[in-house]
């Protein structure tokens, strides 16, 4: 049987600021684009990584809720952070979403992000009920 491909883009968390959805589902699986920590609705960012990576996973969850799914399905996280100074500070707030069967996780320092986050967080879920 052929997979179906869905185009997923929810209006709980900021608009994408290019030419791509905010998550495609392929069979069980959700692919969700990288967000950062702005706010729904103003865009507009919390200064500090603490509060950033926050917003960045309260908005993957939305994403991921509009697909009938939750963090709780997340096998796989890429972190890009501005710097790996705020490695630590993003790891506590990490752990208050993701406390047990911890996903497969990368993390990276880049030169520069969308908008001048602080963090951004990709993340790769599956349906186990599908």
């Amino acid at each position: 049987m052929p997979l179906t491909k869905t185009v997923i883009n929810t209006p709980n968390v900021p608009k994408a600021i290019g030419p791509y959805s905010h998550a495609v589902r392929v069979g069980n699986t959700v692919y969700v684009s990288g967000q950062v920590g702005s706010h729904p609705g103003t865009n507009k960012f919390d200064a500090g990584i603490v509060a950033q990576t926050r917003q960045t996973l309260i908005n993957l969850g939305n994403i991921l809720q509009a697909t009938g799914m939750s963090l709780d399905n997340v096998v796989k996280c890429t972190i890009y952070l501005a710097s790996m100074d705020d490695y630590k500070d993003m790891n506590k707030v990490y752990a208050e979403f993701f406390q047990k069967d911890f996903p497969a996780r990368a993390a990276f320092q880049v030169a520069k992000l969308p908008e001048n986050s602080l963090v951004e967080i990709d993340v790769i879920a599956v349906d186990h009920t599908a």
